[in-house]
């Protein structure tokens, strides 16, 4: 049975878990990784240049084949071998395992870009049903194309588009050109998102109630005074 002393002394390796995830989509081989994982363990214990043939005991294959995938793992760009020198000043090969985190940040970066591509096609596809819902009837070529040069030529976002389009029911005005004159609206006011028209919509409706209070004070400053006769006792009429 193990003992914890001897569970201990061996150490641990952490390692995280986007690269036991992505070492595939990086191209590498269960075997290629696994020999990898050999090296960063090495490195961890602070051997930056393990000798292969120990790696080779350890994972139970031809030395040949330890050689044949470090060479993999340096073709594929996952690891460099690099000459620096040591403490004492003496010249050293070490083996740089950095390249794979690059290559997996680069996977991380490239798939962000594919869901937010994904994310945009959506909205842009739903503001288009948007359209033909709040219309009760299928767009037409023209009006089609004028969505789209909205998109595409004056880079309105899809929310904002869709705001316009909500302003533009509630005054019941079924129209692009109306829609039209709204986005044209924000934009000389710089705004290219939905907080903006809100944070606008929140003044001039704060803007609109402090008006009607005033123009109420007004006239009730404005009002005449009108005596009051006491018909019961004249000494006390105003």
């Amino acid at each position: 049975m193990l003992s914890i002393n001897d569970y201990l002394l061996a150490g641990e390796t952490t390692l995280s878990n986007l690269v036991i995830e992505n070492y595939r989509k990086i191209g590498l081989s269960d075997e290629e990784f696994l020999f990898w994982l050999q090296l960063y363990r090495s490195q961890a214990k602070g051997d930056l240049f393990p000798d292969l043939v120990s790696i080779s005991e350890i994972m139970a294959k031809p030395k040949a084949l330890i050689f044949q995938l470090l060479n993999e793992l340096v073709s594929k760009g996952c690891i460099r071998i690099d000459t620096k020198k040591n403490e004492q000043g003496q010249m050293m090969d070490t083996y740089d395992l950095l390249p794979i985190f690059q290559k997996i940040e680069a996977v991380q970066k490239n798939q962000t870009t594919q869901n937010q591509l994904q994310s945009e096609e959506e909205a842009i596809k739903q503001l288009y049903q948007n359209f033909e819902k709040e219309f009760s009837r299928p767009l037409s070529p023209i009006e089609l194309e004028m969505i789209s040069q909205w998109l595409e030529t004056d880079n309105y976002k899809p929310e904002l588009i869709r705001l316009a389009l909500k302003e533009a029911v509630l005054n019941q005005a079924y129209s692009l050109k109306y829609i039209d004159r709204i986005l044209l609206a924000w934009e000389r006011k710089n705004f290219t998102t939905k907080e903006q028209v809100a944070e606008d919509q929140k003044r001039r409706k704060q803007a609109l109630i402090q008006k009607e209070i005033e123009e109420e004070s007004r006239t009730q400053e404005e009002l005449p005074k009108v005596t009051l006769h006491n018909w019961l006792n004249p000494e006390d009429s105003e």
